[in-house]
């Protein structure tokens, strides 16, 4: 059976895996600046023998394995490959080397993945009919993302896959274990970016000055207004501000005050309409204060819908390569991804790996300076993206 034979191939490549995420890890590279991690993955899939590759988006790669009628039906499998701003803290041998970039997110993972993934999949191509598009994408987390800029070039076409599949590393489920949801799964996300102007001068003259740190007050709480009252409970939403910047001092009342924030939903229609809602909140209450503003809304990626259908075909391929106790459901999460692009194009599948290890101590969530994985991780991240687009091929 192919299943076995996928699954053999990656007990029997696992410490290769393991190797190629290391090497990732010790080498990571902030997003759009993946130079040698690009480099890298050529290498990789050219040792493996794989010679329909072609550059996208500077940093990122499209390659082909054909099977047996190639024209058929294409799949496509996505890895990201970009790092973040952020000084690690583990003490393991494949400690980041590049000082204050770190895969915390797992990108590592994925692309090591999917070289796996391809790996196998080379190995096995005359025992599958179509062809699996491989997409190692730069930039997941710097807006515009770089999902669109590998679809603006034309990373989706030629061939035009009927779907693509995604996976992404989850802290939160135990290694050995797999998530799924169908339908929506991820928000949008958009970046504001606001600065409130006024009069500054000394704090015991308050009647000579307009007050831009009273004002961008009372415009942070209204704005809270944007999700209790002007959203349906049925939408899910989030307004955040996590950085007021008024650079006075106890005596100081400054000239102005710069707020940073996020808003996120899963309902497009609305996320226009509450764009507008919170412009003209904030542009009410700070010149109704004597005050001035500047809001930017800067737009950031989609929210993120499963194909009904094409992930009920993955979750049961899981099911099929895992067993049915190592597939979960997951619940909506309000984190953003730009996998969405794809599937504003088509069908996409993303779903999520379990690295979490807590008898090895491995349990720090993405995005913070102690994340890592169980390695164990890479065997089944690789096995089951090739058989899921095994299986998918058949459908």
């Amino acid at each position: 059976m192919v299943k076995d034979k996928i699954k053999a191939l990656a007990k029997a490549y696992k410490s290769e895996f393991i190797a190629n995420r290391r090497h990732l890890h010790a080498h990571p590279e902030l997003s759009f600046q993946e130079f040698r991690t690009a480099a890298f993955v050529e290498e990789k899939l050219k040792s493996i023998g794989i010679t329909q590759i072609e550059k996208k988006a500077d940093t990122g790669w499209v390659a082909l394995i054909e099977g047996k009628n190639p024209k058929i039906k294409t799949i496509a499998l996505r890895g990201d490959m970009d790092a973040l701003p952020i000084v690690e803290q583990n003490e393991v041998p494949y400690k980041s080397t590049n000082p204050g970039v770190m895969h915390a997110c797992g990108h590592d993972v994925h692309t090591a993945s999917l070289l796996g993934a391809a790996k196998i999949l080379y190995e096995i191509k005359g025992e599958f009919e179509g062809t699996v598009k491989l997409i190692f994408q730069p930039g997941e987390e710097l807006i515009p993302g770089g999902a669109s800029l590998m679809i603006k070039d034309k990373a989706l076409e030629n061939p035009r896959p009927s779907g693509i599949i995604g996976q992404h590393v989850m802290p939160l489920i135990p290694v050995g274990k797999v998530g799924f949801r169908k339908g929506m799964y991820m928000a949008s996300a958009d970046e504001l970016y606001i600065t409130v102007k006024g009069k500054g001068g000394h704090g015991a003259m308050p009647e000579t000055l307009v007050d831009p740190v009273l004002i961008a007050s009372h415009m942070i709480v209204a704005l809270q207004q944007v999700v209790s009252r002007n959203a349906s409970p049925k939408i899910p939403s989030v307004l955040s501000f996590g950085r007021v910047e008024a650079l006075g001092a106890t005596n100081v009342i400054p000239n102005e005050v710069k707020i940073q924030g996020t808003f996120r939903t899963l309902n497009e229609e609305w996320r226009a309409k509450a764009h507008k809602h919170m412009v003209q909140i904030a542009k009410g209450i700070v010149e109704g204060m004597g005050g001035e503003i500047d809001f930017e809304v800067r737009k950031g990626y989609p929210f993120l819908k499963n194909a009904e259908e094409l992930t009920q075909r993955a979750q049961h391929a899981a099911v099929e390569y895992l067993g049915a106790d190592n597939v979960v459901d997951l619940d909506i999460w309000m984190a953003a991804e730009d996998f969405s692009y794809y599937t504003q194009e088509i069908d996409g599948c993303f779903y999520r790996l379990g690295t979490r290890n807590e008898a090895k101590g491995i349990v720090s969530g993405v995005h913070t300076p102690t994340f890592d994985i169980d390695e164990d991780a890479l065997e089944i991240g690789a096995g089951l993206m090739a058989y899921i687009a095994v299986n998918e091929l058949k459908s």
